[in-house]
């Protein structure tokens, strides 16, 4: 029905809001770590400490995020999360030692777990409605957010303290919620189209096939975002230590994984209509064990900037059909699943790297992205049966 229609297309303005609002505001918070740090007073073991929270919070949040989702919906508990996102993210620049700075991450962390599970439910529910594989293009969203918050925050460091930048930050996404919420708020998740009203509601089965399911969906998830992590604390290093780099140089190498990853995204509803799930899995898997076979042990700078690019383009669309598949076998306790798996495996990655960097050498390490990679893809051609249904 037209109606229907346009009700779901607002509803997807609404949720693409959030992903990017999401993004948005972690980038602002992170590109002022350094200012906080030195606020602090903080060693760099003790910020450790404290940014483990943000990490903590998120984890333990994602997994209750989910039974919330279940009993009040997605829909509310995606606008009282952005709320209290936008309201924790001013908190850090009024912390003056170590541990209320952990104490006040533990919170923004809690927020920044909570939503990513709430509105990534809602976002399930709206793929499934649409019958059109979109989720790539929620996830596209939360990339340019943060890379428009990076870039701000960038550009505003020198001239704004972060106590104004953040609370800057809280106004921004106030108002973003007061304009996106009310959508949200005032329809419930769509149904699927071969659902009877009266179905609607009906739990999906979560017996012990499903669970399993759910878990290998996740294990995807953490290969993909091991990659994120490993790249994002690691990459820079590696071009300025191994390939001897400018800093200024080294810099553009994340900058083109995360730049490939959001084209990636962007592109990623039409690839997943040509090709499928299970193709896109195994085709994006493969191609970013290439990318960062070449990007960790090519001998040249722009070789291994071009790997770093390709391998951002085949992890692009990992995650989201992961979180999908999750979803659509288990509703929101599948994406809480997927998703904490998912963060899990973006912890995961920096010490594993560091540990594997001490043991062998950086470029070896760094191998273990591509590894990760194949695995994943291997495990998309195993599940080839249920990724599409």
């Amino acid at each position: 029905m037209p109606g229907n229609d346009h009700g779901l297309t607002r509803l997807r303005i609404a949720l693409t809001t959030f992903f990017a609002l999401d993004g948005f505001v972690f980038a602002g918070w992170v590109v002022r770590i350094p200012a906080i740090k030195e606020q602090t007073g903080a060693s760099a073991s003790t910020l450790g400490l404290a940014l483990l929270c943000v990490s903590a919070g998120a984890v333990v949040t994602m997994m209750l995020t989910g039974r919330l989702c279940r009993r009040f919906g997605s829909h509310p508990v995606t606008v009282v999360c952005a709320v209290l996102l936008s309201l924790t993210v001013a908190l850090p620049p009024l912390t003056h030692s170590v541990t209320a700075l952990g104490a006040v991450l533990l919170l923004f962390g809690a927020a920044y777990g909570g939503i990513n599970v709430a509105f990534n439910s809602a976002a399930v529910d709206l793929v499934t409605a649409l019958r059109r594989p979109v989720m790539p293009s929620f996830h596209a969203a939360f990339s340019l957010g943060g890379m428009v918050g990076a870039g701000l925050g960038a550009l505003v460091a020198g001239s704004l303290s972060p106590t104004r930048h953040l609370l800057g930050l809280t106004l921004v996404g106030l108002l973003v919620t007061a304009l996106a919420g009310p959508t949200l708020l005032r329809r419930k998740p769509p149904s699927p189209p071969e659902r009877m009203p009266s179905d609607v509601r009906a739990p999906r089965r979560t017996g012990a096939r499903t669970r399993g399911l759910v878990l290998v969906f996740g294990l995807i998830a953490l290969c993909t975002a091991y990659g994120e992590g490993a790249l994002a604390d690691w990459g820079a290093l590696h071009l300025e230590q191994d390939l001897h780099a400018s800093p200024g140089v080294a810099a553009v190498g994340y900058s083109c994984f995360a730049l490939a990853m959001t084209v990636g995204r962007l592109t990623g509803t039409a690839l997943l209509e040509r090709l499928g799930r299970t193709r896109t899995v195994i085709a994006g898997g493969t191609t970013a064990a290439a990318g960062m076979l070449v990007g960790s042990l090519a001998n040249s700078l722009w070789a291994a900037l071009l790997g770093f690019a390709v391998a951002g383009l085949g992890l692009a669309n990992l995650f989201p059909v992961a979180v999908e598949r999750a979803g659509a076998l288990a509703g929101p306790s599948g994406v809480a699943t997927a998703s904490t798996l998912g963060y899990g495996g973006m912890l995961l990655g920096p010490p594993a790297i560091g540990f594997m960097a001490d043991w062998f050498s950086l470029p070896t390490a760094l191998t273990s992205v591509a590894v990760l990679a194949g695995i994943a893809a291997v495990i998309g051609f195993a599940t080839r049966g249920v990724a599409e249904r």
